[in-house]
């Protein structure tokens, strides 16, 4: 996404679990294959969810479970795993919960003040295209799946954006953004995978408690999630 006027500033925005309530590879692996294949469908995705997360247990970095994660598509109609996930948003969106409301309207207030917004995630175009269409991003720095012929491959384009995959893309977005400081620009991220990315702008905002992060970041600032706000919205009723 572009925009004739340049921005103030740039915003780097993690989205599982910053932005939105849930992890999207994951729930779109259930909710593509489920929809698509039935039965089987369902059960290929529990395999690989499984699987996942067992490679996440032994300490396989992040990168590597993300690139084992499109293996789960090979074979898939790249148009079609496009258009389902156009489908997931618009049914994961009508919810209520969908999006982390403290994120959300953080990111409206950078947007009005003229930040360009730029989503960077691990997560893929397919889902990541809706929600910066829907929260007015004006950059999407995804993992990229592997086409041939208009199907995938199960591989991946380049590096996963991870870790230090993240540091890059944001290096790669100011630098095409020349007359922008990065010590005035801003990032959000939940996790410890989200480090390189939050520490190459002058403004980091943790969402949630990540007590790694924190330790990390001891001068960042905080954003609770949803959840956390609630509480304390019911905490200060309780108290009058």
């Amino acid at each position: 996404m572009t925009s004739t006027t340049p921005p103030v500033r740039l915003v780097f925005c993690d989205v599982d679990e910053t932005l939105i309530d849930c992890k999207s590879m994951f729930d779109f692996l259930d909710y593509y294959l489920g929809e698509r294949h039935g039965q089987d469908g369902l059960a290929r995705a529990r395999e690989v969810r499984e699987s996942l997360l067992a490679q996440a247990a032994r300490g396989v970095p992040r990168e590597e479970t993300n690139r084992s994660y499109f293996r789960a598509f090979t074979g898939e109609s790249a148009r079609e795993v496009e258009q389902w996930g156009e489908r997931w948003f618009a049914e994961r969106s009508a919810r209520a919960s969908f999006y982390l409301a403290p994120t959300r309207a953080a990111l409206a207030r950078h947007r009005a003040a003229g930040a360009a917004l730029v989503l960077v995630s691990g997560s893929f175009p397919a889902l990541l295209g809706p929600i910066a269409r829907d929260v007015g991003a004006h950059h999407v720095i995804a993992t990229l799946p592997q086409e041939r012929d208009g199907m995938l491959t199960g591989s991946i384009v380049g590096e996963p954006v991870i870790g230090r995959g993240k540091h890059a893309a944001v290096l790669s977005v100011l630098a095409r953004h020349p007359h922008l400081d990065a010590a005035d620009c801003y990032g959000y991220g939940d996790h410890i995978s989200d480090l390189p990315m939050l520490e190459a702008v002058g403004h980091p905002v943790v969402v949630g408690h990540n007590p790694e992060l924190l330790a990390r970041l001891p001068g960042a600032q905080q954003l609770p999630t949803a959840a956390e706000e609630l509480d304390e919205v019911r905490e200060v009723a309780g108290a009058q």
